[in-house]
């Protein structure tokens, strides 16, 4: 009988990463790029010079690199996500009735106040 040599999967639970982008900012990249192409081709359509519109894909790549790997390496895998969330919760909760605040105990099955 031969050995068998397995290799042990070391990145179990650990985020995904490629070239220093984490989680979700590979789709935001890939997506960037994709939109760049279409605005090109459109671009290349419509009849601006082409030099011009590989230029102007080129800045706007670039700008689009630099501002996903900035984004990645502040916020992070769930960063993002996180300040996102965050804008969502109120400042102040107001509530008119001090019912939400009264205590309710259990006795026998009843509840009494």
């Amino acid at each position: 009988m031969s050995n068998s040599v397995y290799q042990i999967n070391k990145g179990i639970n650990r985020p995904i990463e490629f070239k220093g982008l984490k989680a979700q900012y590979i789709w935001y990249l890939a997506t960037g790029l994709v939109g760049l192409l279409i605005l090109f081709a459109i671009l290349y359509i419509i009849g601006i010079n082409p030099f011009i519109c590989v230029g102007t894909i080129l800045i706007l790549g670039i700008i689009l690199i630099l501002k996903v790997y900035a984004a990645s390496n502040k916020y992070g895998e769930h960063g993002m996500m996180k300040k996102l969330a965050h804008k969502s919760i109120p400042n102040a909760i107001r509530s008119n009735s001090r019912k939400t605040f009264m205590k309710l105990s259990l006795h026998n099955g009843k509840i009494s106040r």
